[in-house]
């Protein structure tokens, strides 16, 4: 026996609980779809005619059927959206108030976005960041790491790490870092985590 596919058996099912909720009286409110003029037209004539006022049964309630259908998937949609847009502040309130530094880095160096933590590491707000290159956050000593790190990711490479210091735009204390980072899911941007170094052992 064929197996049907998950498209025409969600189809199937979306037609089974219309069909349902018409015979229980609990179909969702209409969502504002309407029968055309064209449609009513057809309706009316085919009930006129006894021959084919069963015909007219039959399409009144393939449009009915149809409308509670588009309801469903339509209540199903709305759904689903706010499922994403809750998801979607969750994991951004989790980026932004994280206690590590973040950094989103285009394949060119410039960074994207920053999250508080790792602006606060780099000396300056998370409005600061965007659009900046990367390396110049870095003393001139360890730029060439900095930018090794983006170049390793953009041809491919994973969990790319490396230890620089901080000190570039003027600043004169420079701090010890790790730098770890990977390519993005879509292949155009780099994921980057910055912390503090820890101290070597004397």
């Amino acid at each position: 026996m064929q197996k049907l596919s998950p498209e025409f058996e969600r189809q199937l099912r979306l037609r089974q609980d219309a069909e349902s909720r018409l015979r229980e009286g609990s179909a969702p409110p209409n969502g504002g779809w309407t029968v055309g003029p064209d449609s009513l037209t057809l309706l009316y004539r085919l009930a006129s005619d006894p021959d084919t006022a069963a015909d007219a049964l039959r399409l009144l309630s393939e449009l009915q059927t149809h409308q509670v259908e588009l309801d469903l998937q339509h209540a199903q949609l709305r759904s689903d959206q706010e499922e994403l847009d809750q998801a979607l502040a969750r994991y951004r309130g989790l980026y932004e108030f994280a206690p590590v530094g973040y950094l989103v880095v285009g394949l060119d160096g410039i960074i994207l976005e920053g999250n508080r933590a790792g602006a606060e590491l780099l000396g300056t707000e998370a409005d600061g960041l965007e659009g900046q290159p990367l390396a110049s956050w870095f003393e001139q000593g360890s730029q060439p790491a900095v930018q090794g790190v983006v170049d390793a990711c953009r041809e491919g490479a994973a969990g790319v790490c490396c230890s620089v210091a901080s000190g570039g735009r003027g600043r004169s204390d420079a701090e010890p870092f790790q730098l770890t980072a990977t390519l993005g899911p879509g292949g155009e941007e780099v994921l980057l985590v910055i912390a503090r170094s820890e101290p070597s052992p004397r």
